[in-house]
């Protein structure tokens, strides 16, 4: 099991990419969140295997196809043992 904070940079509010991040992460079988910042980030919390997790982060930086990602902060952190992938 991993587990990692990640904030997104760039164009990526106002563009579905919750939603993307969101229907994303269950086709791959992970758990965690997604919100919006005031700062115009969004913060994502992913865990599941560590392949997913690693394929999960590739296609962030993509995103839907209104996005543009400048880039991704990641940082590993404990396990909130979720059971789904949710909006906040």
């Amino acid at each position: 099991m991993t587990a990692r904070r990640l904030i997104i940079h760039g164009r990526v509010q106002g563009v579905f990419y919750r939603d993307w991040t969101v229907e994303t992460a269950r086709q791959l079988g992970l758990a965690g969140w997604v919100l919006n910042q005031t700062d115009g980030t969004v913060e994502a919390h992913v865990e599941g295997e560590s392949a997913a997790v690693e394929r999960m982060i590739a296609a962030m930086h993509e995103g839907p196809p209104r996005a543009e990602v400048e880039r991704i902060d990641s940082s590993p952190v404990e396990s909130e043992r979720l059971d789904e992938f949710v909006r906040r």
